[in-house]
């Protein structure tokens, strides 16, 4: 949300009409990420795409990993955001014991460091929670670096959990931001009021001690996330799934199987290699037959060569995935291998 805001700035459109989070960007535990925010040309209404992208620092033959997408607009006029912040604690609220909170927090598999642990204080009041946050001491004399400081913004959200979102999301991240806008920048300290927008959604409004409008959200949508979700690959994959390589195999002994089928046209005389090799025209034909499945099922893949045209290259690769497909859509071939012939492949 910083970020977007931040960018938005630039090019006149100083609110997120919209921000919804792909992916959660997670810090490896030594070294650093670049982080790139985009922001597209204006269409007729002024509005333009952003988008947040990051890859691992000096990967930069690697692709960029999307984090956010989303769209800004021309902001509107400072408007009041709801309540009257100078009044604190808010009249007939109800103080909440935050004893224990981060303790519990922690329990639930979100442990905040020092610098995220800036709930000072809460109250419930008629569906509407209120709450006091404020950065350390340290942290503070960095806000006016920030428009938001973000470890106060998302302070601010830790007390969505007395707002009675469905218990799945209360261990939720952000998701989905609409209508956020930034009114003053620089804040330390601020109070908040937090509602309901819906089953999973609150909605956000940030002061000032004197009342003053900080920020505003219309609608914050959480989600409920797995730690495998949080953990993020050890080495970054890249490319690495999609790289075309060959291994030659020399003097290997093939593997003992009891029985083997061979799928398709016999390009390449494997029947006469494999004498006691059942024939298939295809896969559907060979589950039909009623018979006990092989260990391995051969299917040869005819090279391309020639004048042979690219339409000939896509048809070979469209043929080739729709039998991996249909092997991997039958239960039956769960303890067989499919081993996909081919020749000519690399000179």
């Amino acid at each position: 949300v910083e970020l977007a805001i931040r960018a938005g700035d630039e090019v006149g459109c100083d609110r997120i009409d919209e921000l919804t989070l792909a992916a959660p960007l997670v810090l490896p535990e030594q070294g650093a990420v670049q982080v790139q925010v985009r922001v597209g040309v204006a269409d007729e209404a002024g509005r333009r795409a952003v988008t947040v992208h990051s890859r691992p620092d000096g990967g930069e033959e690697l692709p960029w990993s999307q984090h956010a997408m989303g769209v800004l607009v021309p902001g509107v006029d400072a408007a009041d955001i709801g309540f009257d912040a100078a009044v604190w604690p808010p009249a007939g609220a109800e103080p909440v014991d935050l004893a224990g909170f981060y303790e519990a927090r922690a329990q639930d598999g979100f442990v905040y460091g020092p610098e995220f642990q800036g709930l000072r204080a809460a109250w419930r009041r008629d569906g509407e929670v209120f709450a006091e946050v404020a950065l350390p001491e340290a942290d503070g004399r960095e806000a006016d670096g920030f428009g938001l400081h973000p470890a106060l913004l998302d302070a601010a959200l830790h007390a969505s959990v007395f707002t009675g979102l469905d218990s799945d999301e209360r261990g939720g991240l952000p998701f989905s931001w609409e209508g956020v806008s930034l009114h003053a920048s620089g804040a330390s300290a601020v109070r908040v009021r937090l509602s309901r927008a819906g089953a999973s959604a609150v909605s956000i409004a940030i002061a000032d001690a004197a009342g003053a409008p900080v920020a505003s959200v219309d609608s914050l949508l959480v989600r409920a996330v797995s730690p495998e979700q949080l953990g993020g690959p050890e080495v970054p994959v890249g490319d690495s799934m999609f790289r075309v390589d060959w291994t030659p195999v020399r003097g290997a002994a093939s593997p003992a199987v009891e029985s083997v089928a061979l799928v398709g046209p016999d390009t390449f005389g494997l029947a006469d290699a494999l004498p006691d090799t059942a024939l298939h025209p295809d896969l559907e034909s060979l589950t039909a037959s009623g018979l006990v499945l092989p260990d391995v099922v051969l299917i040869p893949v005819a090279g391309v060569s020639g004048d042979d045209t690219a339409g000939s290259v896509h048809d070979l690769v469209a043929r080739t995935l729709g039998q991996l497909q249909v092997w991997l859509e039958e239960d039956r071939f769960a303890s067989s291998r499919l081993v996909f012939v081919t020749r000519g492949a690399v000179s």
